[in-house]
């Protein structure tokens, strides 16, 4: 059987629900990015539980062809985003039909009917969540971020981070310093930098 859940899109949430599985004595063969493969049918009074105790951190299971594509995609992305650096070797749309098996019309069809939103807007706000991480860290240059956030050059992860934050790169950055030594938080563009 398995188990699908929301929002599971990394390590810490992996680790999360393996500590649900085992305090409801649920066994598994494998926990990767989205599924969880039971060992045996879960009584459903039990995932009812499961699904109560994975929403205090954020999760929760998802049923349903359609959402569990989406949140699958949502994974590709997310991986994509954060685990491969340096340019696609293919578009975007041919990577997400060649690892999800699906056609990109369909994929992209059933994301936008469940999330509400297109891929290539998810897309393009993850990678940008991905540059104020790095340009925040400070270890890296504009050139080195938009290499390894599949930005073709400078001057295009620009103007695509203006375009969704509403500031240049370099002034979310210094917004950002400055917030860490003035008490409170800065609001940019509806993201909330704290201090």
């Amino acid at each position: 059987m398995n188990i699908y859940i929301k929002n599971m899109l990394c390590t810490r949430c992996k680790m999360v629900v393996k500590s649900q599985l085992e305090k409801f004595d649920i066994q598994y063969k494998a926990i990767d990015l989205v599924v969880v493969e039971a060992s045996d049918d879960i009584p459903p009074e039990k995932l009812k539980l499961l699904d109560e105790n994975l929403r205090q951190y954020g999760l929760e299971l998802i049923e349903g062809r359609k959402n569990i594509l989406a949140e699958r995609i949502k994974t590709t992305i997310i991986e994509l985003v954060y685990n491969s650096n340096g340019q696609l070797k293919i578009n975007l749309s041919d990577y997400l039909s060649e690892k999800l098996k699906y056609d990109y019309t369909y994929l992209s069809n059933t994301f936008s009917e469940i999330q509400g939103t297109t891929i290539e807007k998810f897309f393009i706000n993850s990678k940008i969540e991905r540059v104020k991480e790095l340009l925040v860290y400070g270890e890296l240059n504009l050139k080195e971020i938009s290499y390894i956030t599949h930005y073709s050059s400078i001057g295009h992860l620009s103007n695509q981070f203006k375009k969704v934050t509403g500031l240049p790169p370099s002034q979310y950055k210094n917004l950002y310093i400055r917030s860490r030594h003035t008490p409170g938080q800065i609001a940019v563009n509806d993201t909330m930098l704290r201090a």
